[in-house]
């Protein structure tokens, strides 16, 4: 059902999710920016498919215009772009293909103007990878440098690193290392800026190992465990450490209510206020240690965890999340984002309704709020009665005062195959 306080901001796009900032916000100009990658069954077709895309929102105005960063780069929602704004008032977009070529793709803006791009560059891993590709983009200042973290050399997470605002790139290291099983290693979320990176990661691939989750953080050089431990004193250079040295914060195997949790994934990870970090992960409830390949789980469950100050972990199940989204991915859900401004915030793609339990047609989205750390929620629903699915949100960082909320909608039944356009309902800040 549509909404006359959502706005279409894309007709043709989607995102995954292990790419940040995809959303931004210049409080100066109140103007958003959200990337996306357009699919041939949308609007344009065959001829805008693999279109790597930004949209450009007048927050004032209420309208859009969508700009061609890379003209067909791949069908695939993985190649979205990682945002930043500069201190000189331009934008930087960073994006890779899904694994399928070597190069990490770069393009600065005019000053204030991120519907005008200069031209683009490349950075060439394959003297690292030997040609295994590399995949996603995260952007993140820590200690005056500008990092990329991508997932590149034996598919571990590295970076790149930029001494002038992204206008040039040189390979810093590796973040993590260990030997590979099945199709990846480790899926890793990045918050902060300044002084500190924090990260929640997994051991491999969820339908190759049943992985737990794990902390740390990145500060004055040195890899830490959630209490201060240091684990590597000079990360991204040399050997690597493998992040099962990280802080365990939910452990495969683990039960919850006498139900059994598997497969673990990252999904969000948001730093609070006063040293406190906050992260959704998803994982599979049942007996069954592996299912049939290509089918769906028919149980996911979102569980919201929360670091006090000194390092001290709690965790909660948040909501079920329904079955797998895709029957070809096992573990893949509606997702949620947590309010970058307020971690006791967090929206939520589900086809269960919070509130009883119940099963929905399609999925909505749902803000859940906790007065107590995790342990207790209140859920209200953003969207009802929906025809489509609504996926993927995203609370745009940038603003304080406000939560432009993105999602999109429509149908996707791959990562490369949706019929799907984004869309952004502009919330106010709750006091």
């Amino acid at each position: 059902m549509n909404d006359p306080r959502t706005l279409i901001v894309n007709d043709n796009g989607a995102w995954c999710w292990f790419q940040d900032e995809r959303a931004l916000v210049d409080p100066e100009t109140q103007t958003l920016v959200v990337g996306s990658i357009a699919a041939p069954e949308g609007p344009g077709g065959e001829a805008r498919a693999g279109n790597v895309e930004v949209s450009v929102v007048d927050l004032a105005a209420g309208t859009s215009t969508t700009v061609v960063l890379h003209e067909r780069l791949e069908a695939d929602d993985h190649d979205v772009p990682a945002l930043w704004r500069r201190a000189d008032g331009r934008w930087l977009a960073v994006y890779t293909r899904h694994k399928t070529d070597d190069l990490t793709h770069w393009r600065v803006s005019e000053p204030g103007d991120p519907t005008r791009w200069g031209p683009e560059s490349v950075f060439d891993w394959s003297a690292l990878t030997g040609g295994a590709g590399v995949t996603y983009s995260n952007l993140r200042s820590v200690g005056g440098r500008l990092y990329c973290f991508a997932r590149a050399v034996n598919d571990d997470q590295c970076a790149l690193v930029s001494d002038d605002d992204g206008d040039t790139w040189s390979y810093a290291g590796k973040l993590f290392t260990r030997p590979k099983v099945g199709y990846v290693n480790g899926y890793t979320r990045y918050d902060g800026d300044g002084d500190r990176i924090d990260l929640v990661t997994t051991d491999h691939h969820p339908r190759d190992f049943d992985n737990s989750i794990y902390h740390g953080y990145i500060e004055k050089g040195a890899l830490h465990r959630s209490d201060g431990t240091v684990v590597d004193a000079d990360a991204l250079s040399g050997e690597a450490k493998s992040q099962v040295e990280l802080t365990t914060i939910l452990e495969a195997g683990s039960r919850w209510d006498g139900v059994r949790i598997s497969h673990c994934w990252t999904t969000d990870v948001r730093q609070g206020t006063d040293a406190s970090v906050a992260a959704v992960l998803t994982a599979r409830a049942g007996e069954e240690e592996h299912l049939e390949r290509r089918k769906a789980h028919p149980d996911l469950r979102f569980f919201y965890a929360r670091m006090a100050p000194d390092g001290e972990w709690t965790v909660n199940e948040l909501a079920k999340a329904g079955p797998g989204l895709m029957p070809h991915e096992e573990d893949y859900t509606g997702l949620a984002s947590i309010d970058p401004y307020d971690i006791d915030s967090v929206y939520v793609s589900t086809s269960v309704d919070p509130r009883d339990g119940s099963v929905l047609a399609h999925h909505e989205i749902f803000h859940a709020r906790t007065g107590d750390g995790g342990a207790t929620w209140t859920w209200t629903p953003v969207t009802e009665h929906s025809d489509v699915d609504n996926l993927r949100p995203i609370a745009a960082p940038g603003d304080p005062s406000r939560v432009p909320l993105l999602w999109f909608r429509g149908e996707m039944t791959a990562s490369q195959h949706y019929r799907c356009e984004v869309v952004l309902r502009d919330l106010p800040r709750e006091d």
